[in-house]
């Protein structure tokens, strides 16, 4: 896992005027997710059925995508370098603006602010804890609601919400603070693509 000023400095490459410069920088951040995440849920995918509720992407691992907390400043810089993406749609009792950054090999980030700057948020508490860094891990399952019963009773790992809630886009989404065998916890939001999407 990067060091502070480490990741400071993938985060700044990120809005980079030098394309390769970006990309560099987001697969970085990318692998550091992935690994993140495969400490956290190597026990899941053991698990037949919950390994079957699993989106597979590249390398046969989950589909993946990364979520970093940035400044405002940093989060408008970022869009702009990459062609100002379309900011997600956010549901309004969430204190988040997003947007997807795609680039080649399945490297997905979701780069992630808050609306306000002293906002009770998930991304602003986490910006006032920690700073900028990678603030969860976002992996594709085809029923959320299902992946989350076989976390909660064969895993014994309690959701963040006691039932599954709408995100971004359209999607449902549930979160589980994940504990790794190194003692860290990672934030692992379940995400079900909205119904268009799976059918496409």
């Amino acid at each position: 896992m990067s060091q502070p000023d480490e990741m400071a400095s993938l985060i700044r490459r990120l809005g980079d005027a030098e394309p390769r410069q970006r990309e560099e920088a987001a697969k970085e951040i990318f692998q550091q997710g992935v690994e993140l995440a495969g400490a956290a849920t190597t026990k899941w995918l053991a698990d037949a059925e919950l390994a079957g509720l699993f989106v597979m992407g590249e390398f046969n691992s989950p589909e993946t995508t990364v979520g970093l907390a940035v400044e405002r400043e940093n989060f408008n810089r970022i869009r702009i370098a990459n062609g100002s993406p379309r900011l997600a749609d956010v549901p309004p009792d969430q204190d988040a603006e997003e947007f997807e950054l795609h680039f080649e090999r399945g490297v997905r980030l979701d780069i992630l602010t808050t609306k306000d700057p002293q906002g009770a948020g998930a991304i602003g508490g986490f910006l006032q804890k920690f700073g900028e860094g990678i603030q969860q891990i976002e992996l594709l399952v085809r029923e959320v609601d299902r992946a989350t019963e076989i976390l909660r009773y064969r895993f014994d790992l309690e959701p963040i919400y006691a039932k599954t809630r709408a995100g971004a886009g359209g999607t449902r989404v549930n979160f589980f603070l994940a504990p790794t065998p190194q003692g860290k916890k990672v934030l692992i939001e379940l995400v079900e693509a909205a119904a268009k999407s799976r059918d496409e």
